[in-house]
């Protein structure tokens, strides 16, 4: 039991669940998840049983189910040999396992708008209203890392 309660929340293989998640402690998917899930400052793991249709956004997520649909990490995405994954995956760290399926796009940029507006609760003001930080946008733009990728 205390390995369960160190897990946190556990949504079984047997559990379909269709709308917004939303919570304050780490997340073990297991079942079916159809729209998104909103675990900001937590990791999500998606279980090899999982079946998720859902936007993520978590600190960490780890796949090791299914996945369609977008990814955001604010520290890092994880992919291991069982995943498969269709959709976007934006974050500052991403590994995938030999093994992995992955059809879709992979943005490493730390500084990318996406991570930038999902963890801050707020868009971006345009750079005209920041002029300060306008002169150092090339320089954010070098270490943009981005790439499209099929394995199978």
């Amino acid at each position: 039991m205390s390995d369960q309660q160190n897990r946190g929340a556990i949504i079984g293989p047997s559990i379909q669940i269709d709308g917004t998640l939303k919570g304050d402690e780490d997340l073990l998917i297991q079942g079916k998840v159809d729209g998104t899930v909103e675990l900001k400052k937590n990791s999500v793991t998606i279980g090899e049983s999982g079946e998720v249709k859902a936007d993520i956004f978590a600190h960490t997520v780890i796949v090791e189910g299914q996945v369609e649909g977008k990814i955001v990490g604010s520290e890092q995405v994880v992919m291991r040999k069982t995943a498969k994954i269709r959709g976007t995956l934006i974050a500052p760290r991403v590994m995938l396992e030999d093994g992995a399926r992955f059809n879709g796009t992979i943005d490493m940029d730390p500084e990318a708008e996406a991570i930038k507006s999902a963890f801050s609760g707020q868009s971006s003001k345009p750079a005209h209203s920041q002029p300060s930080t306008a002169s150092t946008s090339p320089s954010k733009q070098e270490g943009h890392s981005a790439a499209k990728t099929e394995r199978g």
